[in-house]
C-alpha cells in the first residue's frame, strides 16, 4: 500500500530556518536541505539557499520543467540558470572552469532524498475541546489531513488522545476522513467575502473520553 504523504503548515516549514535545521518549501514540496548545508559547509553557493531558510522559494522555478528557471545570456547566447540571489549549489558557472565537476548526479532540487513532505495548498484553525476537563486548544492544521493525522498533532496537548471519541455537532467522526469530508467544511472564503471575522468562526471539535468502566 502506497505510504501516504506528511503534510506541513508554512508555519512549520519557517520554525526550520538555522543551518544546522533548514527547510524550504518549492513546487508543492518540502525539502530538509540540512544534509546537503553539511555536505558543503563553508561553501558561498549556500548564501541563496541559507538566505530563505524556512521560505518558500517556488519562484526560482518553472512549474512545467521543475527545474530552476533559465535564460538565454546575450552575451555568450547560452543557455544559463537565471538565480537572481546568486549561483546556488549545483548550479554551473557562466563560463568554462577547471574545478567544476559535471558529475554531481541529481541536483539538490530534484533529489527525493531531501524530501520530508508535502506543503499544505490550504491550512486551516479549528478548536479541540476537552470535555472531559474542559481544556480548549487551538490548532493550526492541513487542509488535506485525516482526523487521524490531526491526533498525532493534538498528541503533544494530550498524550491520551487517542482514548476519547472525537465528534462534531453531536456526530462522531471517521478518523480515516478529512475535516471537509466529515462535514467540517471550511467557510473561510465566504466569511472573508462577508467581511466577518473568521476567528469568531472556527469550528469545535469535541473531545469524549471513553470510560470503559460504564460499558456493560
Amino acid at each position: 500500500m502506497k505510504r501516504r504523504p506528511r503534510y506541513f503548515t508554512p508555519a512549520e516549514v519557517a520554525s526550520h530556518f538555522t543551518a544546522d535545521d533548514l527547510w524550504v518549501s518549492f513546487l508543492g514540496k518540502v525539502c530538509d536541505l540540512t544534509p546537503l548545508m553539511k555536505q558543503h559547509q563553508g561553501d558561498v553557493l549556500l548564501l541563496p539557499i541559507m538566505e530563505c531558510a524556512g521560505k518558500d522559494i517556488s519562484s526560482w522555478f518553472d512549474p512545467k520543467t521543475r527545474d530552476i528557471l533559465r535564460f538565454v545570456d546575450p552575451v555568450t547566447c547560452c543557455e544559463r540558470y537565471y538565480t537572481p540571489r546568486g549561483r546556488v549549489v549545483h548550479t554551473p558557472p557562466s563560463g568554462p572552469r577547471s574545478d567544476w565537476d559535471t558529475d554531481l548526479g541529481q541536483p539538490w532540487w530534484k533529489d527525493r532524498r531531501y524530501e520530508v513532505g508535502l506543503l499544505s495548498t490550504k491550512t486551516r484553525w479549528i478548536r479541540v475541546v476537552n470535555t472531559l476537563t474542559s481544556q480548549e486548544q487551538l490548532l493550526e492544521v492541513c487542509s488535506e489531513e485525516t482526523l487521524e493525522e490531526i491526533l498525532q498533532r493534538y498528541l503533544r496537548h494530550n498524550a491520551h488522545a487517542s482514548s476519547y471519541t472525537w465528534k462534531y455537532h453531536g456526530d462522531v467522526l471517521d478518523m480515516q476522513k478529512t475535516l471537509n469530508d466529515n462535514g467540517v467544511t471550511d467557510d473561510d472564503l465566504e466569511l472573508e467575502h462577508l467581511r466577518m471575522d473568521r476567528d469568531l468562526f472556527v469550528p469545535a471539535i469535541l473531545l469524549y473520553f471513553n470510560d470503559d468502566l460504564t460499558e456493560g
